[in-house]
């Protein structure tokens, strides 16, 4: 089993640095296959605030399904992998500032993060919705005049709560999901934009709440980001995305943590 090493600094200044502000600038520099397993270790950004994708275990380690998708592709390199935690809106800083070499992080493919990083091929997806109570009416985006609606900074939610958003609803933006998550059971906002993950932990934990899907955001694919320059790296995690759909193991660990068959990936997004 590989030697998995936790980046503690990193996680402070991901608190700390949280939008990637203040992180200041290094000399890109390539990561090909070949460095990474001559230098021995992988750097993999993963969030540590999105369970069952990326949260923390019982002895406060990150865990999940992308932190188990990471250990592959380190046991599949033949180096040790060394998990950093990062947040939604420090993941592209991260990455470009040469902090991490790579993330696997839960990010969904745009249009507007691809002029930033590359994209790996689909490796998980999810839908993203408008989540409120059921006593709530709301079918669709005019009935949100005057509400307030809480969203991650910096996540695809937000972005496309802003695509179809009236003039008069009013946006509260939260640092990640568990915040956004939060506000919602206090009474902070009266509904969340935020995933099916999210709409499954508030059904099983806060049942009374009686909190349900009005209606669909985005179907959200997720891909691994890389440097722009680092195609060799993004081209070999497609093949290695590839290899764990074909032999099986990237759906026993879709099983793992969601209890559920994977269903089929979905296709690269075209821009």
């Amino acid at each position: 089993m590989n030697d998995i090493r936790i980046t503690r600094r990193a996680t402070l200044a991901a608190l700390a640095m949280a939008g990637g502000a203040a992180l200041l600038a290094r000399p890109a520099r390539a990561a090909t296959p070949d460095e990474i397993k001559k230098r021995g270790t992988l750097s993999v950004g993963v969030l540590t605030d999105y369970p069952p994708f990326g949260g923390i275990d019982g002895n406060q380690q990150p865990a999940g399904y992308d932190v188990d998708v990471a250990n592959l592709m380190a046991k599949d390199l033949g180096v040790t992998l060394q998990l950093v935690p990062v947040t939604g809106p420090n993941r592209i800083p991260f990455l470009l500032t040469n902090k991490v070499d790579m993330l696997i992080a839960t990010f969904g493919i745009t249009e507007e993060r691809a002029k930033q990083v590359l994209f790996s091929n689909p490796y998980s997806a999810f839908t993203t919705y408008i989540l409120a109570p059921k006593a709530t009416s709301i079918r669709g985006p005019d009935d949100l005049k005057g509400v307030r609606v809480g969203v991650a900074r910096a996540s695809t939610q937000d972005s496309a709560l802003m695509a179809v958003a009236p003039r008069e609803i009013r946006v509260m933006r939260f640092d990640d999901d568990a915040t956004t998550t939060q506000s919602i059971i206090s009474g902070q906002v009266q509904a969340i934009g935020a995933s099916s993950t999210v709409l499954a932990q508030l059904t099983a934990n806060y049942p009374n709440l009686q909190i349900e899907p009005k209606f669909t955001l985005r179907a959200q694919a997720n891909g691994m980001a890389f440097r722009k320059q680092d195609e060799a790296l993004r081209d070999y995690a497609n093949s290695f995305i590839a290899k764990l759909v074909a032999d099986g193991e990237l759906d026993r660990i879709h099983q793992r943590w969601f209890k559920v068959p994977m269903d089929p990936l979905p296709p690269m997004p075209q821009f």
